[in-house]
This record gives structure tokens, sequence and C-alpha cells, in this order.
């Protein structure tokens, strides 16, 4: 008896010998841990006194995985305004990992809602109020060694009217109309554990701290080389000097090193920090691109006496950017914005925000899939999980701090810069952000350059411009641009912050379809007519083809002043201020659950290509299952330069084209079978083609699953989306059902369920409609592994299920090493930036010398002066209301652009001559920017504007802000003789080319 007892000693001092080695091993590998900290939290709404000890008593709080709001059940079911806020407290409790004593241990929270006091072991850490960004927490002197117990706690406040405790100011951005309030922990947390000579963590908030910095210098595209430099901040807590090297390894995509270099060895004393760096010249470089989210992994790593003592890992890209002549340059190539301006919440019916990182990559690649460029995050710093999904699929960022609609003073406008400054810390090596936003309305030369220094101090070499909205008569801005309206420049890009601000609900296809929804009808919006925000999705599509092209008209090509183009608002439907019928917000391209919209399918096709559109592609709007007795327009969206439709084969001719885009087929009747919308090059060559068939009648419901690349995970944080189609005999999409489907969840699984028009949105209901014969839920994993099965019933159709397995999360004592991002691939579709000019020269701009007029003779340069803000206009008497041009040469000029005072709201009648030829008399068309006249080639050096009746006045346009105010559109004046152009062009076309500049 007694040998077995001793084998099992031995046995068992061999497992634990060999725990040992492998730990050792693990750690000389891994000489630092980075872990997530989202498992095992506990959340109680309300404020009890003592939740911060230790002891205290929480074994009837409700157990969560973070990122979690706990008002997530609100997401849709309530309009913004009405989401509930308070007091809130998470706790959680943890062991380190063995062999951690004597270590660095470090929090990093993403960030809470509102304002945060965070506690551990009952100990006060610190707070952190701005509600939008990252906070780290030395805590190495506050807890246990293994095996003991520590705890965490954290009072959440996300009161709409909290105030910072040191100032009493409150926060601009924490603002009910636009940043939707989901309270809180609803961003991921981590624990960090390094050695006492470490490289610092990106975290100035409490910390002050800025981490690792890696960028690309001397960048030759067409040679694939960069110079690259990683710079660390490295800190020594050791009690005597470390003297260290400082190596970089950086990999490729597929894990594979391409470059070892290591800077001269450094001294540290005890308690000192200091920077330090090393280069290299790196070749053969697959540059980070639009659409293609090629990254890289840097290594940076501490030794002493060779061995490793810290290591951080770094994922980034490396790219090129110049901001000059009007226009954006990425990789050497011009590339016009074209893009969205999305709410940073970027949220989910009955999840909020908090969605798991696999779910913001399918948001944000569709917006890529869309053919946009650009994601504008909206008044508040984008999630870090946002931020690090844009790198992956190749979308640009443009980043805000915090702000609302106006510049402001004293302590509210030091919060703006201190969000900025830690912004830029902690973004500052996600290669997709490209331009930081220092407000959402202009703010004063100061301020900018304020905003300037904190980019130059804290991100000198990353290649991002720094500007804000407007800006456009600015010394200091590095790119500007209004929302609504059109700006173009010969300097800085400007491009639009928001543009097409109508809403429309997926559900009504057009007025023949059930529920035969009437295009604009809803109820008013603060008295005043709302129609723009009740489209339906021809309408609305329709709107984002109009409004498109005012942009695509002044794109790079079409002169020396262009338009770098704009962001329509917003890409998906969104839980904040609204003007139409539901209790949110409806302008996107898909909805709330990202079911697409027609517009969504518009955009694919204006979009496709840096600035002119590169593939052909063709969308017929709508579907093609109307009752026997409806004859409509049908209405195509293609970039040909001709479109014919066929029913059935039948030709019913060539569309009207208009806004370039859009084709319009006048009284189609409908007929059962197929419609087809074929596109042709100018020559007459079929180059797409479009189709839709017209289902039979409803059958069965089908159920498609969709889930992060490995599956489901047991975490009780990630999610699966599943939509339910409505489908024919023959499996095809039945367009026009509106079926209520019933579900049945069983298993290791929560429901949170989709959204649709009825009671609460259905907001968590078991039972919703199709809108359109499809919809959406989302069903939450528990955090026991398991198999789970959705079951979908329908009157009269045949039931669907899916059986999905979760498989098993691992963590230990609180902590994970499987990061919320890790395993997601990039998507690298579109391929590297091509080589070749992006756009065709459309257009020659012809120089203006000189300008007389009839009055205010003082101002006449400021007509022609790049300066959107400066105008010539008459002293308002008709008699007085002409301008001439002397032009810098003779030219045959075939087309004048200009920007009228009061450009949205009043037309002038006008005659136009040159060199005493008229060739326009008629009225000056409102617009939200430029009015083109084109006219037949005529030779000249003089041309004439002349006012030659009293001003038509009205607004052509329908754009409320939420304030019920319309915003300006330049100069006004009652006086009905007034004849004001703030900038005037002269242009003769171009040279014939010799063959494309496109590639």
């Amino acid at each position: 008896m007694l040998l077995p007892t001793k084998l099992s000693s031995l046995t068992g001092f061999c497992i634990l010998f060999t725990i040992a080695v492998v730990f050792c091993q693990e750690t000389a590998a891994n000489p630092r841990t980075k872990f997530n900290f989202n498992p095992g939290w506990k959340v109680l709404v309300g404020d009890p006194a003592g939740a911060e000890a230790p002891g205290f008593n929480d074994a009837s709080w409700r157990k969560v995985t973070l990122p979690w709001a706990w008002n997530e059940d609100e997401a849709y079911k309530l309009d913004i305004h009405s989401l509930t806020t308070g007091v809130a407290w998470y706790r959680k409790e943890f062991k380190l990992p063995p062999n951690t004593k004597g270590k660095k241990v470090f929090l990093e929270f993403e960030g809470v809602r509102q304002g945060g006091e965070f506690y551990v072991n009952g100990q006060h850490i610190g707070r952190h109020e701005n509600g939008a960004m990252a906070v780290g927490f030395d805590i190495s002197e506050l807890v246990k060694p293994a095996p003991a117990m520590n705890v965490v706690a954290v009072r959440t406040d996300s009161d709409w009217k909290y105030r910072e405790k040191s100032s009493n100011s409150t926060y601009q951005w924490n603002n009910e109309n636009f940043n939707a309030n989901y309270g809180g922990i609803p961003k991921n947390v981590y624990l960090h554990i390094s050695d006492k000579l470490y490289q610092t963590l990106p975290l100035y908030s409490h910390l002050g701290t800025t981490g690792v910095y890696i960028y690309a210098r001397d960048i030759d595209i067409q040679a694939r080389m960069a110079t690259i430099t990683a710079e660390s901040e490295v800190k020594n807590e050791h009690t005597s000097a470390k003297t260290f090297q400082y190596e970089v390894v950086i990999e490729d995509l597929d894990g594979k090193k391409v470059k070892t270099f290591a800077g001269t060895p450094t001294t540290l004393a005890p308690g000192e920090s200091q920077k330090v760096k090393a280069s290299a010249r790196l070749d053969n470089l697959y540059f980070w691109s639009w659409g293609y989210g090629y990254l890289y992994t840097v290594h940076t790593t501490l030794k002493v006496d060779g061995n490793p003592i810290d290591e951080v890992q770094t994922r980034t890209g490396f790219r090129k950017t110049a901001f000059k002549d009007g226009m954006f340059y990425l990789n050497d190539r011009v590339l016009q914005v074209k893009g969205y301006a999305q709410r940073t919440s970027n949220e989910w019916p009955g999840v909020g925000m908090s969605a798991p990182a696999w779910l913001s990559d399918y948001s944000n690649r569709l917006m890529v899939e869309s053919n946009g460029n650009l994601v504008r995050w909206m008044h508040i710093t984008p999630w870090k999980q946002d931020v690090e999904s844009c790198d992956r699929v190749g979308l640009i960022q443009a980043m805000p701090a915090g702000d609302a609609e106006k510049d402001v003073q004293g302590r509210q406008w030091e919060q703006r810069t201190e969000l900025m400054r830690d912004a830029i810390i902690y973004n500052k090596n996600n290669p997709s952000i490209i331009f930081y936003e220092s407000g959402n309305e202009s703010i004063s030369e100061e301020h900018m350059q304020e905003m300037k220094d904190i980019r130059d101090k804290y991100d000198p070499y990353g290649g991002r411009a720094i500007g804000s909205r407007e800006m456009l008569d600015s010394e200091v801005a590095e790119y500007g641009g209004e929302m609504l309206y059109i700006n173009k420049s010969t300097d800085i890009p400007m491009w639009a912050t928001e543009y097409s601000r109508d809403e429309g609900l997926r559900k009504y296809w057009d007025e023949f379809t059930p529920p035969y929804h009437k295009d604009g009808a809803g109820p008013l919006y603060k008295g005043q007519d709302a129609s723009d925000y009740n489209r339906n999705q021809d309408s609305h599509a329709k709107e984002n083809v109009i409004r498109w092209f005012d942009y695509w008209r002044e794109r790079p090509g079409t002169g020396k002043r262009v338009s770098s183009g704009g962001v329509n608002i917003v890409f998906s439907d969104t839980n904040t201020h609204y003007r139409g019928e539901e209790n949110y917000r409806r302008s996107g391209e898909v909805d709330a659950m990202r079911i697409p919209k027609d517009g969504f399918f518009a955009h694919q096709i204006m979009w496709d290509g840096w600035v002119e559109p590169e593939n052909p592609r063709t969308h017929i709007m709508g579907h093609w299952n109307y009752e026997p007795s409806v004859t409509k327009d049908i209405f195509v969206v293609s970039n040909g330069e001709a479109v014919e439709l066929f029913v059935n084969g039948k030709s019913k001719g060539k569309g009207e084209q208009s806004h370039r885009f859009l084709y319009t087929f006048k009284n189609i009747s409908f007929e059962p079978g197929t419609i087809s919308a074929v596109s042709y090059d100018k020559a007459g060559n079929k180059v797409s083609e479009a189709n839709k068939e017209t289902a039979g009648k409803p059958a069965a419901l089908r159920l498609t699953v969709m889930q992060q690349p490995d599956g489901l995970l047991a975490n009780g944080h990630d999610l699966a989306l599943v939509e339910v189609e409505v489908v024919d005999s023959k499996g095809n999409r039945c367009p026009t059902a509106l079926n209520m489907v019933d579900f049945n969840l069983e298993g290791a699984a929560e429901w949170r369920g989709g959204i649709a028009q009825g009671p609460d949105n259905y907001i968590l209901a078991k039972s919703l409609p199709v809108e359109g014969g499809v919809n959406r839920v989302l069903i939450r994993s528990t955090t026991k592994a398991g198999k789970i099965k959705l079951k979908a019933q329908a009157a009269g159709l045949k039931s669907a299920a899916v059986t999905l397995k979760s498989k098993p999360f691992k963590q230990e004592n609180g902590l994970a090493t499987r990061l919320p991002g890790d395993k997601l691939p990039s998507y690298l579709d579109r391929g590297p930036t091509p080589a070749g000019q992006s756009y065709v020269v459309s257009r020659t701009p012809v120089g203006i010398v000189k300008a007389t007029a009839g009055a205010n003779q003082q101002d006449v340069n400021k007509s022609f002066d790049d300066n959107e803000l400066s105008d010539w206009e008459n002293d308002g008497l008709l008699a007085t209301g002409w301008i001439s041009y002397e032009l810098e040469r003779t030219a045959v000029l075939s087309e004048i652009s200009m920007k009228l005072n009061n450009w949205r709201n009043r037309s002038y009648p006008v005659v136009i001559t040159i060199d005493g030829k008229e060739v326009f008399k008629g009225n000056t068309v409102r617009s939200l920017g430029y009015f083109t006249v084109s006219f037949p080639p005529t030779s000249g050096k003089n041309v004439m504007i002349k006012l030659i009746g009293p001003n038509i006045d009205g607004d052509a346009f329908g754009f409320l802000e939420i304030t019920g105010v319309k915003e300006p559109a330049g100069n006004t004046t009652d006086a009905k003789g007034a004849l004001g152009i703030n900038e005037i062009e002269f242009y003769e076309k171009p040279e014939p080319l010799t063959g494309s500049t496109l590639k």
C-alpha cells in the first residue's frame, strides 16, 4: 500500500513540477500579460452604502459579463430622451496568477458612462468623469498576491446633468440629442501585469503615460518601402538602475517576421522615465488602404542581459497621406471622401453599444461594402473596439474628441482639449484614423491652434489632418467643411460633414406596396412639415442620389477648386434624436439590424471608385411583386451612360437620366415575371445588368445564422445574429411579406430579439413581424457552453429551426487570456491602392485678372478669392446689380459655376454675356452650394453677370435642425435688387484625352 502512495506523491510532484516549468517558460516567452477582465462581474442599479467594501454582500446582484450597459433593455424601446439614467454599482472578485508578487498591476477601462468612482479592496483609486475615453489605474500596491481574493468596485453615474466634481461643470457632449446614454461600463476592461521595468500604457488620464508609438516616414509607395520607427515610454520602478536593450520585431499579417532591429542600450535610474526608439528601413511593405485592412504586429521588447523583461504587441498599419490642392491623397492617389456620419454609439436594439467585436466588424464592413471609404464618428470619440474594427475592414475614420453644436470657453473647452489629448494618445497607432475633428461646429483660430498643438505633441508623424466642421477661412485647420452644403477649395480639402438628413423606414417600399404608406405621411416636427423625415424607400434612395450628385459634380478633376466629397448622415438607424414618426432616427442606409435599404445599393453604385466610378453596376429600386393593376414609375441607379428597361424580355425603352446616376422609367405596368435593367457605356456596349423576379406565394420561413468566425463563445457576452425570411416554394424571398413570426429559444442562450414597427418597437419581444419579407434577431450566449435551438413559426407557413453550439470560453479567477478582438481577420477584398490617377480632368478653369461692378468695387475680389465666407454684393438696387470679369486669356468657355448669396433660399433673374454675346438668360437655381450654367462653347475674354429683375425668395429644401432653426446659407438681405456672389469660376472643356487616366 505504501508504493502507490509514494507513487501518487511522486506523480503529484511531477505534475506540479511540469506546471511550474511551463509557467516559467510562458513567463519567459511572454514577460508581460494582458488579461481580458470582462468575465465575472455583478451589477446593482442603485446606490447602497458601503458597496465598495470587499465584504459587502452582493449575492443578490445580477451576474454579467462586460461590456454591459445596465439599461440595455431600453435600446430603441425608448427614445433617447427617455433612456433611464442614474447610479449603478459594478463589482468583481478576482485572483492574480501565481508568481506575480512584486510585479506591476494595472487596470484599463475603455470607458464608463458618465462618471465613475473606482475602488480596489475597499480603497478609492480614482475618479473618471468624461464618459467617453479610457482610463488606467496602477493598483500594484493594493492587490493581494495569489491565492488571496481581490475585489474591484465601480460606482457609475449616468445622469444627463452629471457635473464634474472639481469644477461643477457639465460635459458638453453628455447630450440627450445625439449621445445615447447606455449607462455603467458599456466597454471592455483589461488587467495588465508587467515587470517593474516596463513600457507604459497609452492611458494619460490618471496614469499620465503615453505608451508605445509606431510610425512610418520617408514612404515610397511605388517601391513599397518606408522607414519604420518604434518609440516607447519606458519607466523603471525597481530600486536600482536598469540597463536594457530596446528590440523591435515586425510581423506581417500572416505572423511571419519581416524585420528585427534594435536601439542603443539605455540606463534608467530608479523612478526614471524616458522615451526610447529604434528605426529601420523596410521593403516589400503592404500599405493599409481603403477596403484593404493590412496590419502588422510590432513587438517592442525590453531586454536586460539578453533576457526579455517586458514586451508590448502593437497592431498597426502603414500608409501615406497628403492634404493639398483641395484634395485628400491616400498612398499617393486622390480619394474623394464618400461615407457616413455615424453615431459613436453604433448601437443595436436590445443591446445598445456593447456588441461583441465580430459584430462591430460586421457593421463597419458593411459601410465598406456599400463602397463608403470613411466614417465620421459624431461628437464623441469612438470606442476602441470600433477603432480597431475599422483598422481591420479598411475604413477611414474621422475621430472627434467631445463636443456639441458650438465652440465653448472656460472649463468646458479645457475638457475638450483633455479628451482630445487622451484620445490621440490612446489611438495614435490605429492607421484607419486619418482625420482628427476638433468640433462639430467651427471653433476659433486660437482654439484650433490649441488642438493642432496637441496633435503635434502626441502624434507628430501619424499623417493625420486636424480640423473642425466648417473652418472655411481658417489659416490653421488642415481640413474643413459644412454640413448640408457644398464647399470647394484649392487649399485644404473640404468635405461635407453631414448631408442627406432625410429619414425613411425600411418597411415602406412605396405607395403601391403593403402597408401602402403615402410618401411623407407623418406628424409635424416642432409644428413644421416633416415629410422629408417620413419617406418611403424609393423616395429616400432617390434623395440620396440627388444629394450625392452635388458633390460628385464638383469632384476632383472638375477644376482647380474642388469638393473633397462628403458623408451621409447616418449609416444605420440610430437610437438618437429623430424628426419622423418613430421614436428613433431612420436616416440609415441600413436599418438598426443592419438590413440594407435601397439607399445602401444606390451608394454602392455611385461610390464604386476612388473618384470616378470604376466598376459598372446597376440596381433596380424596390421589388417586382405588385398587384396586377399597378402601373408606376421605376427608378434605376446605375453608373452606366444609358440604361434600358425590360419586362419579361420586352424593351420599355431607355430611361430618363438625371443627377448622373438616376434613371426614371415612367408608367411601367406590372407583369409577373422578370424586370431587367441593362446599362451601356458611351459606345453602346452592355456593361452591367440587374434583375428582379416575381416571388411566389409565401410558403415557408428560412433562418440563417451569422456569428464570429470560430463560432459562438460561451462567455455571457457573445451574440449570434439570426436572419428570418419569408420565402416562396422555390426559396425566393417574398419582398412584400409582413408575417408575424413566433420564436422559441431553447438551451444555453439569452433572447435579445430584434426591432419592427409596432408596440415598443417589439424590443425583446419573442414574436415580431418580418418587414419586406425579412427581419433579424439577436441571441446572447450564457457562460455555459452547449446546444442552442431556435425555432421560428408563422401562421400558414412551414416553420424553420437552427441549432447552434456555443464553445467553452476559458477564464479562471476572473481572468481570461482571449481578448475581445482576437482571431478576427482583416478584410482585404478591395486589394492594395491601385496605381495611376483616380480622376479624369473634365474641364479646365480659366483664371480671373480683375473685375468691375455697379457697386462696392472694393469687394469685387472677394467673389473669386477661394474663401466662401467672403463675398461681393451690390447695394440692393437693381441698376447696380452687375459685375464684369476680365479673364487671364481669351478662352472658349462652356460653363460658369457660381456660389450665390443665400443660395438655398434665393433665385436671381440674370443675363450672362461673353464679350457682349448672350449665353444665358433666366433664373438661377436655388441649391445647396453651387449653381452651374452650361452653354454652347463661346469664345471671349470678358464676362458680365447682370441682374434683370427682382429676386425670387423661398426655401427650396425642407431641412430642419432639431432646434427648429434652418441652417444659414450665406449672407441674406431683404432688398429685391440684390446680387451677391461668394465665388465664381469659369471653365472650358479640356483637350481631348489620348486614353483613359483611370487604372
